[in-house]
């Protein structure tokens, strides 16, 4: 079965981008592990904003894998770079993991990892956690008690650059294969 992986970025105080979507404090000086990550997926999933955001940034860069992006308003269209879905999301998930390929990398936002975590749909989290405190932002995780979920660390990599990478394996998880 393919894993669901968040691979994320945050500030020190648990932020994944401004609140008006800006993200020009991350750090590009270094891979991070990126390239290594990359190569392992095969399906990217995000939510619209997301999407929309990465448009703006210019050429879309996930070209050579599936894109799929969440959105119920857009739900059964596709354009040059994804296929948009809606309505029952463990259905979904479910074939999608069932299906041939690589890892799912859930990009964001801020909704579809609430969504995610809230189903039990993630199997890793990988967090670089930058040296920044922004007081104000979108939220990794948006508060909600319903979706407390255990971790068990798998690994820490700290960089030159003050960037702290953990690596937590879902210790138990309500995965869509198990509401079939």
């Amino acid at each position: 079965m393919r894993k669901i992986r968040l691979y994320i970025a945050s500030s020190l105080d648990g932020y994944i981008a401004r609140t008006s979507g800006d993200v020009d404090w991350l750090f590009t000086d270094q891979d991070y592990g990126y390239g290594e990550f990359i190569t392992q997926i095969h399906t990217v999933i995000m939510g619209n904003k997301t999407y929309q955001q990465l448009l703006g940034f210019g050429e879309y860069p996930y070209k050579d894998k599936q894109g799929i992006v969440l959105s119920t308003s857009l739900s059964g269209q596709t354009d040059e770079n994804v296929q948009f879905v809606g309505g029952d999301l463990q259905e979904f998930i479910s074939t999608l993991r069932q299906s041939p390929g690589g890892d799912i990398w859930l990009v964001g936002g801020s909704k579809t990892i609430h969504d995610f975590m809230k189903h039990g749909f993630v199997d890793e989290l990988i967090l670089s956690i930058h040296p920044i405190i922004l007081g104000d932002g979108i939220p990794l995780i948006v508060k909600d008690p319903s979706i407390e979920t255990p971790l068990e660390l798998q690994d820490v990599k700290n960089y030159n650059s003050g960037l702290v990478q953990v690596t937590y394996q879902v210790k138990s998880k309500r995965n869509c294969s198990d509401v079939e």
